[in-house]
């Protein structure tokens, strides 16, 4: 069983910056692919950003369209530690953030995820 750890959500001003961390912890063995996903209330859950490798911070990475050099993903093995920097915060970015983790190539899609952390939330005020 994998355990993820997200942290590093909060408040901010649009144009603001954040930092979110997942770590990962348990059994957690090999390689595996992190995926960031948002829900804002209402809404769908929604992939955001996904790194194909954690092992290796140059891996694959996908971004959803309306993130798309704002945030970036990336990883530290060292740490078990996956990372989402968000710049130029948007109110629309406001939403509970997830990380997720499976042992295979990444994915966009929320169901083909097998662990999940509990969620922090973004607020972006304007």
């Amino acid at each position: 069983e994998v355990q993820l750890v997200e942290s590093g959500g909060g408040s901010v001003q649009a144009g603001g910056s954040l930092t979110l961390s997942c770590t990962a912890s348990g059994r957690t063995y090999g390689d595996y692919a992190i995926g960031w996903f948002r829900q804002a209330p209402g809404k769908e859950r929604e992939g955001v950003a996904c790194i194909s490798t954690v092992t290796d911070s140059d891996g694959d990475t996908y971004y959803t369209d309306s993130v798309k050099g704002r945030f970036t993903i990336s990883s530290d093995y060292t740490r078990n530690t996956a990372y989402l920097q968000m710049n130029s915060l948007k109110p629309e970015d406001t939403a509970v953030y997830y990380c997720a983790a499976r042992y295979s190539d990444y994915s966009a899609r929320a169901w083909q995820y097998a662990y999940w952390g509990q969620g922090t939330q973004v607020t972006v005020s304007s």
